[in-house]
């Protein structure tokens, strides 16, 4: 079974933050951690430095190549660094490629969904 692993640490949040289930908007210093395993992708984020994990609203998404769960973490970078309550609501992973355009502008609504 395939699977893949990234975690970017210090990522500063945009004002608004993004939108997790457990708890609602977090915003400031986060890690971003984005786990493929051969069919879909989980991303949660947590304070930079803290142990409790929130997931992104909207996860899991299907996914179906490493190459594009690579490409979905630097689209979610991008998102929480725009802020504005970014989440994976609606999101199409196979249009997503490796080099993947900024959040904002793969899905431009009133919040950064990617």
């Amino acid at each position: 079974m395939a699977w893949a692993s990234w975690t970017t640490p210090g990522v500063f949040s945009g004002r608004g933050g993004v939108d997790t289930d457990e708890s609602g908007v977090v915003q400031g210093d986060l890690t971003v951690h984005t786990t493929w395993d051969g069919t879909e992708v989980d991303v949660t984020v947590q304070y930079t430095g803290t142990s409790d994990w929130f997931t992104l609203v909207g996860s899991p998404v299907r996914c179906p190549t490493e190459e594009h769960s690579r490409a979905l973490h630097q689209a979610v970078v991008a998102a929480v660094r725009a802020g504005g309550g970014a989440t994976l609501t609606g999101v199409a992973v196979g249009e997503l490629g490796p080099t993947a355009p900024p959040a904002r502008t793969l899905w431009p609504t009133r919040s950064a969904r990617i």
